[in-house]
Formats: C-alpha cells, sequence, structure tokens
C-alpha cells in the first residue's frame, strides 16, 4: 500500500503536495559569484547510447537506451553536486545541423563521419523532450556548433565575473579553460583545468589551436600539416610562439622533411586553424540570464518518465519529491509516440525473427548431418552381393597364399630364413597364459598376434630346426587355442 493511502477506505486518498512547489521562470542576471553549468548534450547523446544495451519500451518497442542514459546522466549530475558547488545558471546544448560555417570554408569537414545508427535517430527528438521535462534550457542554433554556443556562453560568464563549468571531455573545448573556466568529465569524475590540458597538448590553453592546427584532427577530418603529430606541434609553437610566426621562418627549420612539410602545406595550415578556433561571438538567441537554475515541476518530469516507462528513475524523481507516482498520469504525448514520430513495431530482440523464443514453429534449428558411412566389413552373403569379383579372387588363391598373412609356427619353420624375417615385429609387452612375466615369446602361452597350436622352433647355427625353450610354468595351465581370426 502506498505511504500516502488513507487508512479508512470510504474516505478517499488525498493527493500528496510536491516536496518543493514549482517556482515561475524568471531571469536572473549573472553576476559575480555566479556558477554557470553547460552541458554538451551530443556528447552526453552518444555516450548514453554506446554505455546501455538495447532497451525496447514494452508498450510498442520503442527503443529508448540513449533516453535512459540520457536522463540517468542528467538526474546524477543535478542531485549528486555537492552544496558549495551547485550551479545557478544551466543549459543543455545541441548541435542543430551537421553544415555549418565550417563546411563551407572546408567542404571535406566531417564529410567521412557515418550517420547516426537508425535506432538513435528517432531518440533525438525525444531526448529533447526529456530536456524540457526537467526544466531546463534546450539551446540549439542553426548554423554553429555546439561548441561555439559553449565557447559564447561562457566568454560573457566570464566577462560577468561569474565561475564556467563546462560538462565535457572534449578535447576542442580545451582552447577555452581559462581561471574562470573548467572542464568536468562525469564518467570520470575529473576536473580538467590548465594544468591538465599542458599535460595532454604540452602548450597551456591559449595555444592549443595552434597545436590543433599542425596536428590536425582525424575525428572531425581536420587536415593538419602531413608528419607532424601533437609533441612535434607544441614543440614548434614553444620554440616560435604561433603558427603564423612558424610559417613564416619554416625555413631556418633544420629538418628537411618538417622544413618541406610545412612549406608546402601552409595553406592547409591556415584552414585547419580556423576550423578548430571555436566562435565565441555568436548571436545568441537565448540571453545567459534566462538560464537560471529553479526547481523543475516533479508531476511534469514524473509523468514524463512514466510515459517512457522508466520504473527506477520514476521511483527515485518520486522519492526525492516526496509524491506518490501512482497518482501521476503517464504523458499521454509521449506514451503514444504521436507528438514525436509514428510508432516503431515491437522488436524484442536483436536476433533473428525465427529464433525467438516465444515462436517455436518458427525456430532455427541446425540441419542434420547425413549419416557417415560404415566401415565394417559385411561378411557371408553381404559380402559376396558387394564384392563378388574380390570374393572370387580370394578363394580362387593356393593355400600357401591365403588371406592369413599371420602364420601359424609350422609354416615359419618350413620357410627360409629370409622369409621368415619378414614376419611382423612382436610386442613384448604381452605376458604369458601361464601369469609368467619374464616368458619369451617361445612359449605356447605367450599371447602372441596369431594363435600357437604346436610349440614354435627356431633355427640353430647349423641350419636345423631346434626346438625352443619353453616356460617354466609351462605345465601349470593348458594354452587355449582359436581359430584365425576371420
Amino acid at each position: 500500500m502506498p505511504k500516502t493511502a488513507s487508512k479508512d477506505p470510504a474516505k478517499p486518498a488525498e493527493k500528496p503536495a510536491p516536496k518543493t512547489a514549482p517556482k515561475p521562470v524568471a531571469a536572473k542576471p549573472a553576476a559575480k559569484g555566479d556558477h554557470i553549468f553547460l552541458v554538451d548534450g551530443s556528447g552526453y547523446i552518444f555516450r548514453a547510447y554506446h554505455a546501455l544495451p538495447p532497451l525496447n519500451r514494452k508498450s510498442d518497442g520503442l527503443q529508448v537506451n540513449a533516453v535512459l542514459g540520457f536522463c540517468n546522466m542528467l538526474w546524477k549530475l543535478l542531485r549528486d553536486m555537492p552544496d558549495d558547488n551547485r550551479p545557478t545558471h544551466l543549459a543543455i546544448v545541441f548541435d542543430k545541423s551537421e553544415i555549418t560555417f565550417r563546411n563551407k570554408l572546408y567542404p571535406d569537414y566531417k564529410a567521412h563521419r557515418p550517420p547516426a545508427p537508425d535506432d538513435l535517430i528517432p531518440q533525438f527528438a525525444l531526448i529533447r523532450e526529456a530536456v524540457r521535462a526537467f526544466d531546463l534550457p534546450c539551446l540549439e542554433q542553426a548554423g554553429f556548433e555546439a561548441d561555439d554556443l559553449i565557447a559564447t556562453y561562457a566568454r560573457l560568464a566570464s566577462e560577468r565575473g561569474a565561475t564556467t563549468t563546462i560538462v565535457s571531455s572534449d578535447k576542442d573545448l580545451m582552447q577555452l579553460v581559462t581561471d574562470k573556466v573548467l572542464m568536468y568529465d562525469t564518467m570520470k569524475d575529473r576536473r580538467i583545468g590548465r594544468d591538465e590540458v599542458i599535460e595532454k597538448f604540452g602548450v597551456p590553453p591559449e595555444k592549443v589551436v595552434e597545436v590543433q592546427a599542425l596536428a590536425g584532427d582525424s575525428t572531425d577530418n581536420v587536415p593538419g600539416v602531413p608528419g607532424i603529430g601533437i609533441k612535434t606541434a607544441a614543440q614548434l609553437i614553444i620554440e616560435y610562439g604561433d603558427l603564423e610566426q612558424l610559417l613564416f621562418r619554416a625555413t631556418e627549420i633544420k629538418q628537411p622533411k618538417r622544413r618541406e612539410a610545412l612549406l608546402e602545406n601552409a595553406e592547409k595550415a591556415r584552414i585547419s586553424r580556423q576550423l578548430v578556433l571555436l566562435d565565441d561571438k555568436v548571436e545568441l538567441d537565448v540571453p545567459l540570464d534566462d538560464l537560471a537554475v529553479h526547481e523543475p515541476d516533479a508531476r511534469k518530469l514524473v509523468a514524463f518518465l512514466k510515459a517512457m516507462e522508466f520504473t527506477t528513475l520514476t521511483r527515485r524523481v518520486a522519492d526525492y519529491a516526496q509524491i506518490d507516482p501512482a497518482n501521476v498520469e503517464a504523458d499521454p504525448g509521449n506514451k503514444s509516440g504521436a507528438s514525436v514520430f509514428s510508432p516503431l513495431p515491437r522488436r524484442t530482440s536483436r536476433r533473428r525473427p525465427e529464433m525467438h523464443r516465444h515462436r517455436p514453429q518458427h525456430r532455427w534449428r541446425k540441419p542434420s548431418r547425413p549419416a557417415r558411412a560404415t566401415t565394417r566389413t559385411p561378411t557371408g552373403e553381404a559380402r559376396r552381393q558387394r564384392w563378388p569379383r574380390l570374393v572370387a579372387k580370394r578363394s580362387a588363391r593356393p593355400a600357401s597364399t591365403a588371406r592369413h598373412t599371420r602364420r601359424s609356427a609350422v609354416s615359419i619353420s618350413s620357410t627360409p630364413l629370409s622369409r621368415a624375417r619378414t614376419t611382423p615385429a612382436i610386442s613384448r609387452s604381452r605376458r604369458c597364459r601361464n601369469r609368467s612375466i619374464r616368458c619369451r615369446p617361445s612359449c605356447p602361452g605367450w599371447r602372441s598376434p596369431w594363435r600357437l597350436t604346436t610349440p614354435p622352433t627356431s633355427r640353430s647355427a647349423t641350419g636345423s630346426p631346434a626346438v625352443a625353450p619353453a616356460c617354466s610354468t609351462q605345465g601349470s595351465r593348458p594354452a587355449r587355442s582359436r581359430p584365425p581370426t576371420r
């Protein structure tokens, strides 16, 4: 029974009030001492998508793993922040389009990037709905990247004396780090300041653009100068100051390959610098003062989470706001999906449909192998029917060349010595039938490959047959004789 239910069944249950009533959105001028949080929403989306396995909503099969990961990260950011570091202004910044002024400057900029996964594209709109459910500003402008908007807001906050924290780990944003601008990597719980930038690039933040212009960036298809990496670029910038001074004095470089690369690709280096340099003078559609943080409407957030069927996160938000989620109806727009896009067909697994457990009649089965051909030799009538010519040929052989190649002792004694040596070697691991361990092969009780019926003989030095010595236990137990094996 919920905590808010009435003990009297005749008395209806009262709806609990939220912990804090939602405050109206009011602009608060950013001033000295304020703390502005700027979240790189695009980086959050892809981190959430790759961090969680495919998750489908049970009602319609819509995949919502990126939405769930994004909401969890945003809730953790808002609630796990210490009291002395809580933001006064916060905004989520997204990329509105892939075509920006950089594509006009260099058409191959980010041209090699593959498109977003098909199951992630429908979640972009839902993630923006989630940001609005948290009552946070969702910022994006056509023709500019999210990094340009973050750079502009950070510059305006620094001019007013406020501190800025950029929630991202993108190396392109490290050029914005100053004494009042820091970066925060939520995945590693690591703050990136001036020392961390020097550790990564070898130069202070104000020189990061020069190093990136020389080294290029394969992720964004920034050309740079071939053959020059981060370490070499840092050494050159430290020695010559900046990119223009380096290109002007390129003939003074002693290394011939490095000198020729700079002289031949000077124009590429200048274009690369314009590509990696962030624009911090964007005409913003939403002013900085409108990013003031206020308490979100808990019922609106719970309604969205219930529509997305995020049970655990819904319970966390409801417990924090001290409301009963059963008394909050799911957002009908996000529940049906009509306000965003048409619902997708339900898909419970990435496996092929014929392998689904709930459809055993279409279950894929491994094809059975054909029966192996038997190697057993047929006997009797089957032998005569299968190999009549072979049977007739063997039956026509003389008795001296019969199929029994393992001759008896009598045939060995009557065979010349040269032919007797062709007898197969006798294993020494066999034992005598009389239980004698040290028994000779001449013993009639010895288990030889062939069955001895008479004592074996050997030839003496004169060539006459001689009877081999028998086992000492020969008379204790008679030797068993068996017919030849067919």
